[in-house]
């Protein structure tokens, strides 16, 4: 793994099973990773169920861009642009995004923010939201490069997170 110059963003697909699910392991126990729009509902284990996901982004294309960081066949991470602002935008920002361990520390994170920017000001944004967790110093570091400007600190169910507006 080099950094970014030969990962892609692609939109989410069956046919990534087995690699997403590598990914997914490497992440271990616990919260799902950001990025992949995953909710404790779907059941990713199964072909169908997979599919069943997939099928679920793709239906909400008009309201979430999905994209998945992959290199050759490998997912390294994921990326998921919420075009409106409502209630969960609020909570969890425009943009979440997740890098599996071992994809860390390679520049793939701003990458992929720079290419979901570009996203949302072509679908006519002005600005997003991003949120991270308080003391997810990689993250807060990522946001700043892509423009972030901290708005505050705000508790959640979770825990402290930090709130960043990037203006487009």
């Amino acid at each position: 793994m080099t950094g970014h110059q030969t990962a892609r963003l692609i939109a989410p697909t069956s046919r990534l099973h087995r690699a997403w699910l590598d990914a997914h392991a490497e992440w271990g126990p616990g919260r799902h990773e950001d990025g992949f729009g995953l909710t404790a509902a779907d059941e990713i284990d199964s072909a169908t169920g997979f599919a069943g996901w997939i099928r679920r982004m793709a239906g909400e294309s008009a309201q979430t861009t999905y994209r998945w960081i992959v290199d050759d066949s490998q997912v390294l991470g994921g990326i998921a642009l919420h075009h409106q602002l409502d209630d969960h935008v609020r909570w969890a920002g425009h943009i979440g995004f997740g890098i599996r361990p071992s994809a860390r520390g390679h520049g793939l994170a701003g990458w992929a923010l720079g290419c979901m920017l570009e996203r949302a000001r072509r679908l006519g944004m002005d600005r997003v939201l991003l949120v991270c967790a308080a003391g997810n110093n990689a993250s807060a570091r990522t946001i700043r490069r892509g423009g972030g400007v901290l708005e505050g600190v705000v508790d959640t169910e979770l825990g402290p997170a930090q709130r960043y507006w990037i203006t487009l």
